[in-house]
């Protein structure tokens, strides 16, 4: 396989998926959280997310043609759906949820996980990410350049599970005002993210040239 292709690969992967920007995401959503729990939600988030990617990586459009769904209807869906998300953190709904239980059991119930939705999808699993899968596994056709494409996709999700768990360092290092001043921060840019994701779904549609130029 050509190094300059496995190279182009990871860095087009590694600034969609953007291990580094997710870290601090990760802290914002996990906050409060024992040591075990979150790497339970890391493991999860990122075997989700690798699955997901590798099927879209074998199948391409092809997957969400079978039940009719567009990539822009699921680029509107995922902005959506990230931009509830964003308010949960803006508002500290999320936060005060997890201080009503904080004498329960220590694990998080499944209607409080964010290994699945948002993390695995859409951040890791994205619009982005999934584009540039269909779009890498399309130029270089076959097993091998589907199982290279794969291999280098699988590398960067491990680079963001890695940091994942060095995520319980940033928190010690940013203290809990810190932890709300980032939360509140970055539920603005994820509400911005989300944002430009629906336009970016209206573009494609041909609805919102203008706004998502």
């Amino acid at each position: 396989m050509d190094s300059a292709f496995l190279i182009s690969a990871f860095v087009t992967l590694f600034v969609v998926i953007d291990p580094v920007g997710l870290s601090p995401l990760f802290v914002a959503m996990t906050s409060g959280m024992s040591p075990r729990a979150r790497r339970a939600i890391a493991v999860r988030a990122c075997v989700v997310a690798v699955a997901i990617l590798a099927l879209f990586g074998a199948l391409g459009e092809s997957v969400l043609g079978f039940i009719g769904i567009s990539m822009p209807a699921f680029r509107i869906a995922g902005g959506l759906l990230l931009f509830l998300t964003a308010l949960d953190m803006l508002f500290e709904r999320r936060t005060k949820r997890r201080e009503d239980r904080a004498e329960e059991a220590e694990d998080e119930d499944d209607d409080h996980d964010p290994s699945v939705f948002p993390l695995a999808i859409p951040l890791l699993a994205g619009p982005g990410s999934i584009a540039s899968m269909i779009l890498l596994t399309g130029a270089r056709p076959g097993i091998e350049g589907y199982l290279w494409v794969t291999g280098v996709m699988i590398a960067v999700v491990a680079i963001a599970f890695l940091l994942f768990l060095a995520s319980g360092l940033l928190e010690r290092g940013l203290g809990r005002t810190g932890i709300v001043v980032v939360t509140r921060l970055l539920g603005m840019l994820l509400a911005a993210l989300a944002v430009q994701f629906v336009l970016d779904g209206l573009r494609d549609y041909g609805l919102a040239t203008g706004l998502a130029s």
